[in-house]
């Protein structure tokens, strides 16, 4: 836990991107110490993008990086198999714009990072953790950053008028609980907003396969992995992008809402908050007063409950 991780060998995964719906190819190899997750454009040279927020383009859907106009979209899912399993360091190669969509979980990732096995590379993690409040808001939708000892998410979302409805999840997230309670959550959408989507250029390799479709009187076919499998997704997306902030993180995330704009937000924030948290071993404990003197906060977040900054 408190190494630096890699894999062992190198692992392959092929599909199409779940928004341009073009085939694609990666290819995740061990990469070195301190050296983060970095994905490399090898239809563009090689060119490489760090999956850091100094290159997070856009959160519309999906999260985006992008330097000097190269981009890798849709990277949030493998971002968050490679945080949710520990993983520090790999170089991620692929031949196209958008990261294969797989079945729209994180689950693919996993069985071949897993498959890769895990070297661990005995130089020491540095963990953030967060010492005080962090809180974004965008209207009723709001999210707020707690310190604790360990990484813990509790997520809300509501769709009135809609099969999915509320739907609220805690969890500590642990490479276990990630693995069987997180990672197998697919994607999701309203079949009302698909032909909007489309005409947006989005969701163009979308279907049935890697994506649960909501209509007006419940799933278009198939069935749900997990009946609150749509709050569930919510905290892939989130873990994958907390990855942005380059540092396994230690702080219990509320989100009411949220989405990937919020949470790039949040990353953003956290970054422009240095007095806020510290980086170290990871096996420092926070004293018991500073994680109880904001307990109370916590329910501010979700609906019907101000939020204290």
């Amino acid at each position: 836990m408190f190494d630096q991780k890699t894999i062992k060998r190198e692992v392959i995964l092929k599909g199409h991107g779940l928004h341009t719906g073009r085939p694609a190819s990666l290819r995740i190899l061990p990469s070195f110490p301190d050296s983060g997750i970095v994905f490399a454009r090898v239809d563009q040279g090689g060119y490489e993008i760090p999956a850091r927020r100094a290159f997070l383009e856009t959160t519309r859907l999906s999260t985006t990086l992008s330097r000097n106009g190269i981009r890798v979209g849709t990277v949030e899912h493998l971002l968050a198999a490679l945080s949710g399993l520990g993983i520090d360091n790999a170089r991620v190669e692929i031949d196209g714009p958008e990261v294969p969509a797989g079945d729209g979980s994180a689950a693919p990732f996993v069985a071949v990072l897993q498959e890769a096995e895990l070297l661990r590379q005995r130089v020491h993690r540095r963990f953030l953790s967060v010492l005080r409040p962090i809180v974004v808001a965008e209207g009723e939708k709001k999210i707020a950053l707690f310190p604790a000892n360990d990484l813990r998410a509790t997520y809300a979302i509501d769709f009135p008028g809609t099969p999915i409805g509320y739907q609220e999840r805690e969890v500590r997230l642990t490479s276990q609980s990630f693995s069987e309670e997180i990672a197998p959550a697919r994607t999701f959408c309203l079949y009302r907003d698909v032909e909007g989507m489309r005409r947006q250029g989005l969701a163009l390799g979308g279907s049935l396969d890697n994506a649960v479709v909501v209509g007006e009187d419940g799933i278009v076919a198939g069935r749900l992995r997990f009946p609150d499998e749509f709050v569930r997704h919510k905290i892939l997306d989130l873990l994958g992008d907390l990855a942005l902030l380059g540092h396994p993180l230690r702080g219990h995330v509320v989100a009411f809402k949220g989405g990937h704009r919020l949470h790039g937000a949040l990353v953003d924030r956290v970054l422009r908050s240095p007095d806020a948290w510290v980086l170290g071993s990871g096996r420092e404990s926070l004293p018991s007063h500073l994680l109880q003197r904001y307990e109370s906060q916590k329910a501010g977040v979700l609906p019907g409950q101000p939020v204290s900054p």
